[in-house]
């Protein structure tokens, strides 16, 4: 078939078209949304299409060059539906893009935590010497998390205010992106309101569900005061559940794993040093500690 676009130029000449508006058509036809459809689907089209559609692709390049779309968030494009040319209207990068972190922010349940860390995103967490260590380490994590859903979480460990939720809210947020749901819980918290539970039986219920989430975070680990209950059949059961499935899990915390071990030894009623490296061995085996520095950002 000869040029397409040679074609275009010869039906409008016919046209009893002002100069003015000879020009505009030409222009359109140029267009280089216009060029490109034309050009894919040269195969396709005929004298008989084009002649038909000239309004049709008018009106599309009227909807490009406006400034305001005629749907938010739509954007007009060219197709072949018969034997005319018509428009269609898909969804801009940005309403993709948009659409996509909405999705992944409703993969992430918060307990007990702020919803703002929904919305935090990796890239605009500050690199600091301080915090490259871990920030390396979520880049390494994620990247492996791709291939192998069934890998070593984190534990970073550091002062108050360093960025250890906030470095951590992050990541979760780029593993909902990956298509992945994440429970993110704040540890004393958690356990002050495992109480609640025992009035509708639910606590055996909620204890299963939060160990067998595909990623957990513990946020402030270490900071919660224990009993020997809530240490052994509430850490305890999630922890092992976790280490027997390869769960990444998470943890942020002020203390070191060394100084944990001492948290987990002590209960309100009792030392037992036994358990509490037991229970280190599930969080040994869980996550590999990294240390968060720099200044306190909450002041």
């Amino acid at each position: 078939m000869e040029d397409i676009s040679e074609v275009i130029t010869r039906i409008i000449k016919k046209r009893k078209l002002s100069e003015d508006g000879k020009k505009i058509a030409k222009t359109a036809i140029k267009h280089p949304s216009v060029q490109a459809f034309l050009a894919q689907n040269k195969d396709k089209l005929n004298k008989e299409i084009v002649q038909a559609s000239l309004p049709t692709i008018f009106n599309y390049v009227e909807q490009i060059e406006a400034p305001n779309p005629v749907m938010e968030g739509y954007t007009p494009k060219l197709f072949l539906n018969g034997k005319v040319i018509d428009i269609t209207y898909v969804p801009t990068e940005a309403k993709l893009n948009s659409e996509a972190k909405m999705r992944a922010e409703r993969r992430i349940e918060l307990i007990d935590l702020p919803g703002k860390l929904r919305h935090v995103e990796l890239e605009n967490v500050d690199s600091t010497p301080e915090r490259d260590a871990a920030l390396n380490e979520v880049a390494m994590f994620l990247a492996s998390f791709k291939k192998n859903k069934h890998i070593k979480g984190l534990y970073l460990t550091g002062d108050f205010g360093v960025g250890k939720t906030y470095i951590l809210a992050g990541l979760s947020n780029a593993i909902a992106r990956q298509g992945s749901r994440v429970v993110f819980l704040h540890v004393p918290s958690f356990i002050a309101s495992l109480g609640s539970h025992f009035q509708d039986n639910s606590l055996s219920d909620e204890i299963d569900r939060i160990a067998s989430a595909p990623v957990l975070v513990f946020d402030d680990i270490g900071a919660e005061t224990l009993s020997e209950w809530s240490r052994d059949d509430v850490l305890g059961v999630i922890l092992q559940k976790r280490m027997d499935n390869v769960l990444p899990t998470f943890f942020s915390s002020n203390m070191t794993m060394d100084d944990l071990a001492e948290h987990f030894a002590e209960t309100r009623n009792n030392v037992d040093e036994v358990k509490a490296r037991r229970l280190m061995e599930r969080v040994r085996f869980l996550s590999k500690e990294v240390f968060v520095g720099g200044k306190n950002r909450r002041n």
